[in-house]
C-alpha cells in the first residue's frame, strides 16, 4: 500500500466493510482494536511508518456534511483513506484509486477489485501476489 490512495469499500449493511478493513489492519501488523468509524466519522491508524484513515459516511444526511467536517484535509494528508458509503459524500469526497465491493451470498461473501488509476492497479497487483517466503 502506498501513501495517497483512495479505497472505496461498497456493500450492503453488514456486508463486512469494517471487518474487511480489521482484516487488512491486521495484516499490515496492527495488533490494536479496530473499531467502526459509523458514530466518529473516522478512526485513524498508524502501521509500518504508513497513515490509515478508515471512514464511514453512512450517517450523513447531506454531502455537505463532508465539508463541514473538514474531512478533506485527510485526503491531502498522503495516508491511505478507507471510505465506507462513500456516495454519501459525493462529489465531495476524493476520487478512488480502487473500489471494493462486497456482496453477502448465503453464508459467505463476493469481493469484487476494482482499479481505478494506475496507483490502484499497482496496489491490487501487491494484494494478488503470493506472499514472500518466510
Amino acid at each position: 500500500m502506498a501513501s495517497g490512495l483512495v479505497i472505496y469499500l461498497e456493500g450492503d449493511l453488514g456486508a463486512g466493510k469494517t471487518t474487511l478493513v480489521r482484516g487488512l489492519l491486521r495484516a499490515l501488523g496492527h495488533a490494536g482494536s479496530v473499531k467502526s468509524p459509523t458514530y466518529t466519522l473516522i478512526e485513524p491508524y498508524v502501521v509500518s511508518r504508513l497513515n490509515l484513515y478508515h471512514f464511514d459516511f453512512y450517517r450523513f444526511t447531506s454531502a455537505e456534511e463532508y465539508l463541514d467536517a473538514g474531512l478533506d484535509e485527510y485526503f491531502a494528508n498522503h495516508g491511505v483513506c478507507l471510505v465506507e458509503w462513500p456516495d454519501k459524500a459525493a462529489p465531495y469526497v476524493a476520487p478512488p484509486d480502487v473500489v471494493i465491493r462486497l456482496t453477502v451470498t448465503g453464508d459467505g461473501r463476493d469481493i469484487a477489485i476494482r482499479p481505478e488509476t494506475e496507483l490502484g492497479r499497482q496496489c491490487t497487483e501487491q494484494l494478488a501476489a503470493p506472499p514472500p517466503p518466510r
